[in-house]
């Protein structure tokens, strides 16, 4: 918070009312040498009086507290940056919603090529147990991996590798 900012927009403020210092403090019974140090910057007022404040001059306590009028130009940034924001949210949750299904489809088709070897009359040969092994073992991957895109755990892992890379300065 800058003293000094919230003191001189609230001398603006008194001055647009064309009210002088003196005549302030009789209406907010304080002394004119308090609302000289509020526009000065070196005191605030106290939260009771800032709220009269606010609803003397008709702005809000933020206002006052940012020293600076809210615009409606801001109000339409903060609404452009938020909704941007949720924008790219959602970009990614989509993302790793097509991931999890991808990886989720791939797992269930590798148990079904493996149930379908294992079901059929396939002689037992190396290849055929090589078949049914890495079959198994892809679904079990692919439906790990899903999970993990899923649950955002796959999120964090991403996370954790690029604080590692940094601190090794890679």
């Amino acid at each position: 918070m800058d003293q000094g900012k919230i003191g001189k927009f609230l001398a603006t403020l008194r001055k647009e009312k064309n009210l002088t210092q003196e005549e302030l403090a009789e209406k907010l019974n304080v002394a004119r040498r308090t609302v000289s140090r509020w526009e000065t910057g070196f005191n605030l007022p106290d939260m009771d009086i800032l709220i009269e404040i606010s609803d003397f001059y008709s702005v809000g306590l933020r206002e006052i507290l940012d020293g600076e009028r809210r615009t409606d130009k801001m109000e339409q940034e903060m609404k452009e940056t938020v909704l941007k924001v949720a924008e790219y949210e959602n970009e990614g949750k989509k993302r790793a919603s097509i991931v999890t299904i991808v990886y989720s489809t791939i797992g269930i088709l590798a148990i079904i090529a493996n149930m379908v070897m294992t079901l059929s009359d396939m002689p037992d040969t190396f290849w055929t147990g090589f078949l049914k092994g890495s079959t198994l073992a892809t679904a079990i991957v692919a439906l790990f991996v899903g999970i993990a895109y899923a649950t955002g755990t796959m999120a964090k892992l991403f996370m954790f590798k690029k604080r590692l890379l940094k601190r090794e300065g890679r």
